[in-house]
């Protein structure tokens, strides 16, 4: 494996706002995507922490574009916390550092693009969901996200990773690996493969409703991910919902499925025992009545009818990435073993299987959160 590449930090840190004296720094975060750094200077006296990142333009191939939608969704949310007074508004919000030129993004000498955000103290963000209360905190949080940004005007975002969450596309892609057969696995999966082919349906029910009008389109996240929201070390409040790369045009919905089918498994998403997967219901409870405490005021009544099913989708979106990677001969997802995207295909199966089994529970869990 080659060693991963060395950045002048300090020299790049420079280029932007950071008054004071560079002191250190040190590689920051869990993400796989970025490379994220955490700067210290030294302010009179007093350390000072800052977040230095470079973009990955391997993934995010129109950087600029994914840091103008950042810049006009912080400056919105900011806005609106001034606006209504929020207590301790500067930790509810990522906050952009400019560069000494004005822009809010520097390209290095080599064509890297990099970003700064004030540091966020006394919170954390956590990996692993173990408790309701964390559960309702983390979707609580991506709920007022979403109804910030249903009062932002202007143009339409920038898409930045183009049918990211488009289910019909996900599974033409899966339909062509299927047909490719690059990696000549297509008879030892001939069962799942049939499982996929027999829900095909499913892609098209939320964009069939959007495009009968009755969703509408949204800015959301797209990766709605326990370990994207920062909680506070004292309170648990979930503060500031952070890693905005994806931040685009969608469907509510499919920021909400993404957190059911993240919050709600048994089990990790590479559980070799496929027979451990469940819905935790009670988790799924409290990702409702967090999310709905915050978003029922501006949801439309489609959007509430389809929370239960937007979970399923999500998932049956994800299995059928993994089955087709495994297909393509695992060349986007990373693997640790061998058959490491068809277990991983196997998990999702199985907690669909489940949240059909519980779907008439979930459905009663979302009608009484609204009562």
């Amino acid at each position: 494996m080659p060693a991963k590449r060395t950045y002048d930090i300090r020299s790049l840190a420079r280029q932007f706002a950071m008054p004071g004296d560079y002191m250190s720094h040190a590689p920051c975060g869990y993400g796989h995507i970025n490379d994220t750094y955490e700067v210290r200077f030294n302010q009179a006296g007093t350390a000072v922490r800052y977040i230095l990142q470079r973009i990955n333009h391997e993934v995010f191939t129109q950087p600029e574009d994914v840091m103008e939608n950042i810049r006009r969704v912080t400056t919105h949310i900011a806005d609106r916390l001034d606006a209504l007074g929020e207590p301790d508004a500067s930790r509810k919000v990522l906050t952009l550092i400019p560069c000494r030129d004005g822009r809010f993004w520097h390209r290095d000498a080599e064509g890297n693009h990099w970003r700064g955000y004030f540091y966020i103290e006394g919170a954390e963000a956590h990996n692993h969901v173990n408790s309701t209360a964390l559960a309702e905190e983390a979707a609580r949080a991506f709920g007022v996200f979403q109804r910030h940004l249903s009062t932002m005007g202007g143009k339409r975002l920038a898409d930045t990773i183009p049918d990211f969450h488009n289910t019909r596309a996900r599974f033409n892609v899966f339909r062509r690996a299927v047909e490719e057969n690059r990696a000549g696995r297509r008879d030892s999966v001939a069962r799942e493969i049939d499982w996929c082919l027999s829900r095909e349906a499913t892609a098209d029910l939320l964009l069939d409703l959007f495009a009968a009008g009755k969703l509408p389109e949204r800015i959301t996240h797209n990766d709605t991910k326990i370990n994207n929201v920062l909680m506070d070390h004292q309170s648990g409040e979930g503060l500031c919902v952070m890693d905005l790369d994806t931040v685009m045009p969608g469907l509510a919905l499919y920021d909400f499925g993404d957190l059911v089918r993240t919050t709600t498994i048994s089990t990790a998403e590479d559980e070799r025992d496929s027979t451990k997967v469940m819905l935790r219901l009670p988790m799924f409870e409290a990702v409702v009545r967090g999310y709905l405490s915050a978003a029922s005021d501006f949801l439309a009544a489609e959007e509430v009818n389809q929370l239960a099913f937007s979970g399923k989708l999500i998932t049956f979106e994800l299995a059928t990435r993994f089955l087709a990677d495994h297909l393509n001969g695992d060349t986007y997802f990373k693997t640790h073993r061998p058959n490491h995207n068809l277990d991983r295909f196997r998990v999702q199966v199985a907690l669909v299987d489940d949240l059909d089994r519980q779907y008439s529970q979930m459905q009663d869990i979302v009608g009484a959160a609204m009562a």
